[in-house]
C-alpha cells in the first residue's frame, strides 16, 4: 500500500530537496538554487506533496498580482508518477489560487503533457504566443 501524500499550500521546504527533485524531475544536474528567496518575491505560492518518505511533489505558482496566475515547475518524482500526485498538486494550487482572488491559472506545457494538463487537470485549450529569447 502507497504511503499517503499530504499536500500544503506554502508548505515549508529546503532547497536541497526542491532542488534535488527539480533535477530528478526535469533530467538535468543538481543545482544550488535558493527557492526560498526566489518563491518568497515572486510567487502567489506553491504546493508541497509529502509522502512518509519526504518530498514527493512540488508546483510553484507565480502571478500577475491581481487576477491570473501561471503554473510554474511541476514536478512529481519518479517513484509516484501516475499515482494520481501532479493532478493533486494542480487541484491544490487551483483551490488555493481562487482563494486568493485570481479568475485565471494558465499553464504552458511541451506536447507530451497534453493528456496530464487537459484530460486528468481540466485546462482547456487557448491561444497563445511564445517568443523564444535564448
Amino acid at each position: 500500500m502507497l504511503d499517503p501524500v499530504r499536500y500544503e499550500w506554502r508548505g515549508p521546504f529546503h532547497n536541497q530537496e526542491v532542488n534535488t527533485l527539480h533535477a530528478e524531475a526535469f533530467e538535468h544536474r543538481l543545482f544550488d538554487d535558493d527557492w526560498n528567496d526566489r518563491l518568497s518575491r515572486l510567487s502567489l505560492g506553491w504546493v508541497t506533496a509529502r509522502d512518509d518518505a519526504g518530498l514527493v511533489g512540488f508546483v510553484n505558482i507565480i502571478w500577475d498580482g491581481l487576477g491570473h496566475a501561471f503554473v510554474e515547475d511541476t514536478i512529481v518524482a519518479v517513484r509516484v508518477r501516475r499515482q494520481g500526485v501532479g493532478v493533486g498538486l494542480i487541484d491544490a494550487a487551483r483551490e488555493s489560487s481562487a482563494a486568493a482572488g485570481c479568475e485565471w491559472l494558465h499553464v504552458d506545457f511541451e506536447d507530451h503533457l497534453k493528456s496530464f494538463y487537459f484530460d486528468a487537470c481540466g485546462f482547456r485549450s487557448t491561444n497563445a504566443g511564445l517568443i523564444k529569447l535564448r
